[in-house]
């Protein structure tokens, strides 16, 4: 039996239903806008790829619904507190349709320091990022120089690393990089270069890391978007589609969005890197100068044989 819960904001309302055995909510309207049958439909379509690595990555269903019931738990504390305090754990469940016993069980978890801990950007991602950023590390058209393992004077690899991180040895995230085929140590001259081809292809816990910032940042500002009510998008996103095109017509279209796109990522990077170098010597007393601010952009070229799909 379905019951009827006011959600977040005015006008919301949340219908949960039984399934399997516990509340989970089924599908949210919000007047004319937002119909059930529409929000379903679009919810499938953003869901799809990401259901079939789940499957693929031998995570079952009941375990999605485990994760997610303590997510709709965090995201409500987080987000929904009523003039600054603390939401109860009744006002959790319903906001969220989670039954209060495992609201409570969710919430003394995080307060226990039981929480699953939050992964930092990896060295080695910073230690590239750095490479293809910095002026003496890189050639006239952009490429990385070929660096010494260790120098005096001047830039190096050593050098490279310990600018990120004194935690690791730079001896240690060269043995990494080497095995992961992503730079090449020339054991006779003691030179390491970066292999920019192999920047592309990640494996491991890597893949997961960029999958879920990558795609949880696109996923946070499309949902900013929808959710202002001005009519003013936030945050930029944008999109270009064709359908009825010949593969060859599409080779060429990606071979033309890869070179711009890696010119556009390079040039930001290089941007990023001086803008955070600069912001590091800067001084200010105003709150809103504090350097505190993060950014993400990113690009995707996504091609498929849809001849029986249509895209709206």
């Amino acid at each position: 039996m379905a019951r009827l819960y006011r959600g977040p904001r005015q006008g919301v309302k949340i219908y949960v239903e039984n399934f399997p055995t516990k509340l989970y909510a089924v599908s949210m309207t919000d007047g004319p806008e937002m119909a059930p049958d529409l929000v379903g439909r679009e919810l499938k379509h953003v869901l799809r790829p990401l259901v079939r690595a789940l499957i693929e990555e031998g995570v079952t269903a009941p375990a999605l619904y485990a994760l997610l019931k303590e997510l709709y738990v965090d995201v409500a504390s987080e987000a929904f507190a009523i003039d600054g305090k603390p939401l109860t754990d009744s006002r959790v469940s319903v906001l969220t349709g989670v039954h209060r016993k495992d609201v409570r069980n969710f919430r003394r978890r995080v307060d226990d320091g039981e929480g699953p801990a939050v992964p930092r950007v990896t060295v080695m991602t910073t230690v590239i990022g750095r490479w293809l950023a910095d002026p003496k590390t890189t050639a006239a058209d952009g490429s990385p120089k070929p660096l010494p393992r260790q120098a005096r004077r001047g830039p190096s690899f050593d050098a490279l690393v310990s600018a990120v991180s004194s935690d690791v040895r730079p001896r240690t995230i060269l043995d990494e990089l080497v095995r992961n085929d992503i730079v090449a140590l020339d054991e006779e001259t003691d030179m390491v270069s970066l292999k920019v081809e192999a920047l592309i292809t990640r494996d491991g816990e890597e893949r997961f890391h960029f999958f879920a910032r990558n795609i949880g940042d696109h996923m946070a500002a499309a949902v900013e978007n929808i959710l202002t009510r001005d009519g003013a998008a936030p945050f930029l996103e944008r999109a270009v589609f064709y359908n009825n095109l010949r593969p060859a017509s599409v080779d060429e279209i990606e071979a033309r969005a890869r070179a711009l796109a890696g010119d556009l990522i390079a040039e930001l990077n290089r941007m990023g890197y001086s803008r955070q170098k600069a912001d590091a010597r800067s001084r200010s007393r105003r709150k809103e100068d504090e350097a505190r601010e993060r950014f993400r952009f990113g690009v995707y070229f996504y091609r498929d044989d849809e001849t029986a799909e249509d895209e709206g």
